[in-house]
């Protein structure tokens, strides 16, 4: 009996390293396992982080691509609305220039000629179109008096304006044909004489032919032009016609006539605010500097 234990212990112990060694040798392969999962792991990590920063780099390349794309794109936008717009502006320029060519082709080149013994009216010039002025605005309704139709709406709202700040006044002449210059010069020359040249103009020379000008009066003094002078309705219209287009053709110390405070005639509203702001006469000025106003004589 004495023998046997220290042989179960003999037994155990071989027993116990066998286990052990199993056990050691287990853990190692463990640990190379887990050693060869690591390496594994920490090289895909590598790779990962080098597909990742080169993923990165192409991405970070395809942006700056795309914003140079964006940038070019609407550079080049910018550019063709630019274009776009140069063109517009040369269509403009161009529908403009031949909007002005047609309008001063339609309109009469007479209508700022300097006509008082300067240049001449032949006997078949009448106004294109003539309307009649009503007879609420002339003096007495005396006769029928036209003027040019594209005149009326400035003369018209003249005389309201004129009228709502109580001043009178009315249209004692308008148009006045070559024929009806011609007998009115003659019957003033049969009662004047030469003198008559001083204030009446011969056919063709007169104003009135081109039916842009009137002669105003009042119903207080009627045909007695000579005290227009005198009158609120003058002192308004030297402080106000060129508001409406309107000039006085002859003023005191004018080379051409007597003063004739009662005889206004329509250059249009650029021209006659020009005349009124650098207190000049229309015949003062040279007829070239004139005529660039004629473009735009019935703008409002």
């Amino acid at each position: 009996m004495e023998n046997k234990t220290p042989r179960k212990v003999n037994i155990f112990l071989i027993l116990f390293t066998i286990v052990f060694m199993c056990a050691t040798v287990y853990l190692g392969y463990q640990n190379y396992q887990l050693n060869q999962a690591k390496l594994l792991l920490e090289t895909e990590l590598v790779n990962t982080k080098q597909d990742f920063a080169s993923t990165t780099e192409k991405l970070m390349g395809d942006i700056a691509a795309f914003r140079d794309l964006l940038l070019a794109t609407q550079a080049e936008r910018v550019n063709a609305e630019q274009d776009v717009r140069k063109q517009q502006e040369v269509l403009d320029a161009m529908s403009n220039t031949l909007g002005s060519y047609e309008r001063l082709a339609n309109t009469d080149r007479e209508l700022l000629a300097k006509y008082s013994r300067v240049y001449f009216l032949n006997e078949n010039y009448s106004p294109k179109h003539s309307v009649t002025i009503p007879p609420s605005y002339t003096y007495n309704g005396d006769g029928e008096k036209m003027i040019l139709s594209e005149v009326w709406p400035f003369l018209q709202k003249m005389i309201d304006d004129a009228s709502t700040t109580n001043i009178d006044l009315k249209v004692a002449s308008a148009f006045r044909s070559f024929d009806t210059q011609s007998k009115l010069k003659s019957a003033y020359t049969v009662s004047y004489g030469s003198g008559s040249n001083r204030f009446s103009a011969d056919q063709g020379y007169s104003e009135h032919q081109l039916g842009t000008t009137v002669d105003f009066t009042t119903l207080k003094i009627g045909s007695n032009f000579s005290t227009f002078e005198k009158t609120a309705s003058y002192t308004w219209l030297t402080e106000n016609a060129y508001k409406y287009g309107f000039i006085l053709s002859y003023p005191k110390k004018n080379a051409y006539y007597i003063f004739e405070p009662w005889h206004w005639r329509f250059v249009g509203k650029a021209l006659a605010l020009k005349l009124h702001t650098e207190n000049k006469n229309f015949y003062d000025v040279p007829q070239r500097d004139i005529n660039e106003y004629l473009i735009n004589i019935f703008n409002q």
